[in-house]
């Protein structure tokens, strides 16, 4: 389940939110009731749930590329290479 960042506009507070994509946005600020306004944010990355650590280019490593009509270049998979 996603979180949401949420940014209240009448007072300025900042909160997260879990919830479904399916479900409605948060409209109003838990700390002050103000309408809120959902940020737009870069994403959590990778998460691992054995605590491991992850290399971008472990597939090339190890001759294992995601699809067929990738390639490798500097220890990457990619399209065209």
């Amino acid at each position: 389940m996603p979180a949401y960042e949420y940014k209240c506009e009448a007072c300025g507070g900042r909160f997260e939110q879990r919830q479904k994509m399916s479900d409605p946005e948060v409209e109003s600020c838990p700390k002050c009731g103000g309408h809120v306004k959902r940020l737009i944010s870069g994403g959590a990355g990778i998460i691992s749930r054995d605590g491991g650590s992850y290399s971008a280019g472990a597939a090339c490593e190890t001759g294992g590329c995601c699809a067929p009509d990738m390639g490798c270049a500097g220890g990457m998979c990619g399209y065209g290479n």
